[in-house]
């Protein structure tokens, strides 16, 4: 099993609260990570027919048998147990009890808001982080186009078969249970879509036409991508700098190896030459940047900035008195012009905040050139144990 990062935090919130879910996208781990810390719970799955039977018609009895000490896997799968679940653990006042896991984190969610506000301790499991690739030592794009969920890397499993199984699955499974999706292929197209515009600031109507759908029904299908952990929206930064900003978010997939399926890159070298390698390769370090403040439990309080005269900046990390503004670039060789935006930005006033300027590009070497910080992707594992990103 692959030591996973945010088991600390999760083992914190046992001792927090009584009930504790684990959220984050189909096959990230989630059931794997509960057996594992809570290897002395018992587990049930509410996909097992006569088990979501005997608890959908029986709570009562079923709390009898799995009184503590218990997870309960694809919980949203039946709704009727969250009250008597309520009653319950108010009742036995014991923490860490119970631990919830599921595929479908908007019906979870519904279910967690409705009957457990303020007894449950949330955890979200994404796919691998840099840091978790320890001994997996490949080149970027190699890296980039396997993506990070772990059963690819666990059982070698090749990319595209993966992606494949895992687009129908997830289509079939989730997003139907949510919304009555009729046309198949215009999902899958609208997926593709959207994936071309990775890293972009996103434009719905542009998106929808091209689709052939509503700028309604694509707002519906990007929150229901959303809510399963497929793709993010990262918001403009919108304190000072003359307040000249733009004002819609840009969007990001949590998987690249996902993000290269859907862009139907079949190499991991077609990569080196593809018209987005940049924005995948930002993708790559934004989406890693995430996992890492979720596996410190912490919200990720990341932005990216650009005024109405595109001057951009790619990821900003705010955190008490300081911003760390960053840079991303996928070139291996550091280019003066990577420091332009870097350099305007710091020129702006910023009467609050202390601005920390760094540049994380896809070469190997660190130096610091013109107050800004330099740094390789290879030491993305170092400078977050430092606390660059909380």
């Amino acid at each position: 099993m692959i030591k996973r990062v945010i088991t600390k935090e999760i083992k914190l919130l046992a001792k927090e609260f009584p009930v504790v879910a684990i959220l984050g996208p189909r096959q990230s781990g989630k059931t794997t990570i509960a057996k594992h810390i809570f290897s002395k719970h018992k587990y049930v799955s509410m996909e097992d027919l006569d088990t979501r039977d005997f608890a959908v018609n029986d709570p009562r009895s079923f709390f009898k048998k799995y009184n503590n000490n218990v997870i309960i896997d694809e919980a949203q799968r039946v709704p009727e147990l969250f009250s008597y679940l309520q009653t319950h653990v108010d009742e036995q006042k014991q923490n860490g009890s119970f631990v919830l896991t599921g595929s479908h984190n908007y019906l979870l969610m519904e279910k967690i808001s409705q009957s457990l506000a303020g007894r449950v301790g949330l955890s979200t499991l994404l796919p691998l982080s840099i840091e978790e690739l320890a001994g997996n030592e490949l080149d970027v794009s190699s890296i980039i186009f396997r993506g990070f969920y772990p059963r690819v890397i666990d059982q070698a499993i090749r990319p595209y078969s993966f992606f494949s199984s895992y687009i129908g699955t997830y289509l079939e499974r989730d997003i139907r249970l949510i919304q009555n999706i009729v046309d198949y292929n215009l999902f899958v197209k609208f997926l593709k879509l959207i994936a071309g515009r990775a890293g972009q600031i996103l434009n719905m109507g542009t998106i929808a036409a091209d689709a052939g759908i509503s700028s309604k029904t694509a707002e519906n299908w990007l929150s229901i991508l959303e809510t399963s952990y497929i793709i993010y929206r990262l918001r403009p930064f919108a304190k000072n700098y003359n307040k000249r900003i733009v004002k819609h978010p840009k969007l990001y997939f949590y998987d690249t190896g996902l993000l290269c399926h859907l862009l139907e890159i079949k190499k991991a070298v077609e990569l080196d030459s593809h018209y987005l390698r940049g924005g995948i390769f930002e993708n790559f370090i934004i989406s890693d940047v995430i996992k890492h403040s979720f596996n410190s439990g912490q919200i990720p309080n990341v932005f990216f900035w650009k005024d109405n005269h595109d001057n951009e900046i790619d990821l900003i990390v705010e955190s008490g008195t300081e911003i760390k503004a960053i840079e991303i670039k996928s070139g291996q060789t550091i280019n003066s012009d990577y420091l332009k935006n870097l350099k305007y930005l710091l020129k702006q006033k910023e009467e609050e905040k202390i601005i920390r300027p760094f540049l994380i590009y896809g070469g190997d070497s660190e130096q610091e050139r013109e107050g800004v910080k330099i740094l390789s992707w290879k030491s993305l594992e170092k400078i977050k144990k430092l606390g660059m990103f909380n």
